[in-house]
């Protein structure tokens, strides 16, 4: 028997024991009679650890094992966009035609269509020297312009042909050195691709939702996790975020979720419109379907699967978002195939490196240099955790707080209150809230820091003020610290809360993110002048202005709205002042 073939000896689950082979690490093998696919992920003497990313029911030993001497990679080209993946890049709608609506044990199918051909144009002609990442033409396809470079892995030098016209990703459309380039790499999807530099994160993602942008800012290239119990509104948020950030490119993987949040995802995503373009957003977005009854060890794979398609996309020069939902289902799948391995366990039972895998992954976003392309690229990756009974001590949780900049906390108060996105303003922090201050003063407004100050100072006050009043009550205040408890309601519910349901409010520029706070502040100042002169603070508390400012967040014509609002408030606090 060759190297490359041997035989099963155990079956552990997902794992199944070989014997008689001479592997590599992470190599990719086809186990038993009907072939399922699985990746070395241990070799002891004679025996190889496999991790099978199929149902392994029926598997037995004697059965036989090949290997086929590559990496675990994903297959990456013009048509990823718009496509629905399981955890190994295997197009659902491909498996669907194939074995119906469940997938069949074995069944593989190209990550991108090998026959639809495209207009190759390209951007280099016969003698120029070229080097790895460099873009060599453009295709042009749904979405836009798609951008054709050099693999990282190919060696630069002179182009030697270059051939115009309509091609298939597989055929020939340069020739570099007697290297042939095709419209198609693949590339293994636990090694980072390339760069030139590390940027600095100094541009915002812009998320349309105002206590992020606002509050938590995160920069592109940058990195933040949503924790939270069950029904905080995880998923909703993660949505929210890819739906209406301003990267060019969504990556989301539905990594272990159930089945029905996953199902809302595939049938809403191909009919929302998208806010930058007016096309639809699956146009620009690359959805990873791998749910909790797929096989386990398929969850492992397909976060490295969806980050290694947004570096991809990175290297273009694009920015990328990618939405992990949820980390924890993750470390459950490590935890699973840790403990089939008879791994020594850490804490709560995961695997002892859980710290490590977790850094490893975060350290793949970033904003870049690109290898051969000017615009600089960027991949932001957020990432859910679900920790059980929302115990934030719990290890995902933590070892994930070492090394993301961003901790978005979900709360289940605030959800049960319906206050929707339930973010905890008090647990929450963004690491890059002074670096991105800049970019909102010199963008949107030179007092946007300013505002933001102000309104941290109102919501800490109101906190400490809720707690005397649940000791001796609203009415035992004095009038200015009741006031500040209605102005501290008006910031939580008019600028806080957000409708992601709204056909209007699920998205808020920041231009309008800015007058709402300015204007609930404008009211403030008035209200606390009007209480110097005189005025009572239930008389304040009544007036039309006070609710009219929630209007402006419901208008798409909040320009107008706000002056609206802002002359009924001269009218009001001129009258209450003379009374």
């Amino acid at each position: 028997m060759s190297d490359s073939k041997g035989e099963i000896y155990k079956v552990t689950g997902p794992v199944v024991v070989a014997e008689g082979m001479n592997p590599q690490m992470n190599d990719v093998v086809k186990v038993g009679d009907e072939g399922l696919m699985g990746e070395v992920i241990q070799i002891e003497g004679d025996k190889t650890y496999i991790q099978v990313y199929e149902e392994t029911t029926g598997v037995k030993p004697g059965e036989p094992v090949e290997n086929t001497e590559k990496p675990l990679s994903v297959e990456l080209g013009p048509g990823l966009l718009g496509s629905i993946y399981d955890g190994l890049q295997r197009p659902l709608s491909a498996l669907q035609e194939q074995t119906g609506d469940f997938i069949a044990r074995g069944e593989d199918a190209p990550g991108i269509d090998l026959e639809e051909e495209y207009d190759f144009e390209p951007s280099v002609e016969e003698g120029e020297e070229v080097e790895a990442g460099d873009v060599l033409g453009t295709v042009e396809v749904e979405y836009g312009e798609h951008k054709v470079l050099l693999p990282p892995h190919m060696e630069g030098g002179e182009v030697e042909t270059v051939n115009e016209g309509s091609y298939n990703v597989t055929e020939t459309v340069v020739e570099v050195d007697g290297q042939e380039v095709s419209m198609r790499q693949e590339w293994p999807i636990r090694q980072g691709r390339p760069v030139n530099e590390d940027l600095k994160p100094e541009v915002p993602l812009i998320t349309g939702q105002r206590v992020l942008d606002g509050l938590f800012p995160l920069a592109k290239g940058g990195t933040a996790a949503i924790p939270g119990p069950f029904g905080s509104g995880k998923t909703v948020t993660q949505q929210s975020l890819a739906k209406f950030s301003d990267a060019d490119v969504i990556v989301y993987i539905g990594c272990g979720e159930r089945g029905n949040e996953m199902t809302e995802v595939l049938e809403e995503f191909p009919e929302l419109e998208d806010p930058q373009t007016g096309d639809k957003i699956i146009n620009r977005t690359v959805l990873i379907a791998n749910t909790s009854n797929m096989p386990v060890a398929a969850r492992e794979a397909s976060i490295y699967t969806g980050v290694t398609i947004a570096e991809y996309f990175r290297d273009m020069g694009l920015d990328v978002a990618l939405m992990a939902d949820s980390t924890s289902r993750w470390a459950e799948a490590m935890r699973e195939i840790s403990a089939r391995l008879e791994e020594m366990p850490g804490e709560r039972g995961y695997p002892a490196y859980l710290a490590s895998k977790l850094a490893e992954f975060y350290e793949r976003a970033g904003r870049v240099e690109p290898l051969g392309v000017e615009d600089p690229g960027s991949v932001s990756i957020i990432g859910a955790v679900s920790p059980p009974g929302g115990d934030f001590s719990e290890p995902v949780t933590q070892n994930t707080l070492r090394v993301v900049k961003n901790f978005w906390a979900l709360d289940s108060d605030l959800a049960e209150k319906r206050h929707f996105p339930s973010i905890n303003w008090d647990d929450s922090y963004s690491g890059y809230a002074d670096r991105l201050s800049e970019y909102f003063k010199d963008e949107v407004d030179s007092d946007w820091q300013a505002n933001i100050q102000r309104m941290r100072d109102i919501l800490q006050k109101d906190g400490e003020l809720q707690e005397t009043v649940q000791l001796v009550g609203k009415d035992a205040l004095p009038d200015r610290e009741r006031l500040t408890l209605e102005i501290g309601t008006m910031v939580k519910e008019f600028y806080l809360q957000q409708n992601a349901f709204h056909d209007v409010d699920q998205y808020s520029s920041p231009e309008k993110t800015f007058e709402i706070l300015e204007l609930i502040l404008d009211w403030a100042d008035q209200a606390y002048e009007a209480l110097e002169e005189g005025a009572m603070v239930e008389d304040l508390v009544a007036l039309d202005s006070k609710n009219k400012v929630s209007e402006m967040k419901f208008t798409e014509d909040w320009e107008d709205k706000r002056e609206e609002i802002e002359n009924l408030m001269e009218e009001e606090f001129d009258q209450v002042v003379e009374q």
